[in-house]
């Protein structure tokens, strides 16, 4: 759950500022997975060693390999873009959209729908891009909405710093405890950073694509808005449960 600084509620987005794209941009994702092999949904793509080959194929058409993207392909420069609506698997997707409903909603109402999809893809294709360039050797597919929604975070914390976000620490026995949001993200920032650090070029999470899409969000609000558009007092909260992050390479 999200409110602001000065506690007060009304319901979600109610009437003509309901946040479409972030609606739009969930259902996309969501439909997209269940099409899709890595849901194990659709019979077409079979079962067993030939669903997992599907699975394989279907991340590299449609993923980010950075060895293919910097290969001249023709193709291959939309593969950034695609790859934000793949997910590769059903916790991947349910955290990433978890994040987006959360974060989203406040974000696309400050900036505009418009302004927020453009935003979105542009943060999201640029997080895929750097983390494809630093690992320019990769074979590794690369997939998932983590980088773009990194950069709604970025965003969220220079536009509303002092919104309190109800959090979940699973080493404190999964209590919902309370934190401004300024907290909360520097501390997720912090927690990706120190993975980043510590990760190798196997098959996992692409932390340093959330770090990219976290830091392009983040100064993207501040050039765009400067202070006149950070919120202090009252604003028009969400709620939601905290959810969950990660890029994943299948």
């Amino acid at each position: 759950m999200i409110e602001t600084a000065s506690g007060r509620h009304r319901p979600w987005m109610a009437g003509p500022g309901r946040p479409w794209m972030t609606y739009g941009l969930i259902v996309s994702c969501c439909l997209i997975f269940v099409l899709g092999p890595a849901s194990g949904l659709n019979p077409g793509y079979g079962s067993g060693g030939r669903l997992m080959e599907a699975q394989s194929r279907y991340f590299e058409r449609w993923g980010v390999v950075p060895t293919a993207l910097w290969s001249g392909d023709p193709d291959q420069p939309l593969a950034p873009l695609t790859a934000l609506f793949v997910h590769g698997n059903w916790l991947h997707l349910l955290g990433n959209m978890l994040f987006l409903y959360v974060f989203g909603a406040m974000t696309e109402e400050r900036m505009g729908r418009f302004q927020f999809a453009v935003f979105y893809l542009a943060t999201g294709y640029l997080a895929l891009l750097g983390y494809a360039a630093a690992h320019a050797d990769s074979a590794q597919s690369l997939v998932g909405a983590s980088g773009a929604i990194s950069g709604v975070l970025g965003a969220f914390l220079w536009l509303f710093p002092r919104a309190r976000v109800t959090s979940l620490f699973p080493f404190l026995l999964f209590l919902p405890l309370r934190f401004p949001a300024w907290a909360v993200l520097i501390f997720w920032v912090a927690l990706q950073w120190l993975a980043a650090r510590q990760a190798d070029d196997r098959p996992g999470v692409a932390y340093l694509a959330h770090l990219v899409g976290f830091t392009l969000g983040f100064l993207y609000a501040w050039v765009r808005f400067g202070r006149t558009a950070r919120v202090g007092g009252a604003a028009r909260p969400s709620e939601a449960a905290r959810p969950s992050e990660g890029e994943s390479q299948p």
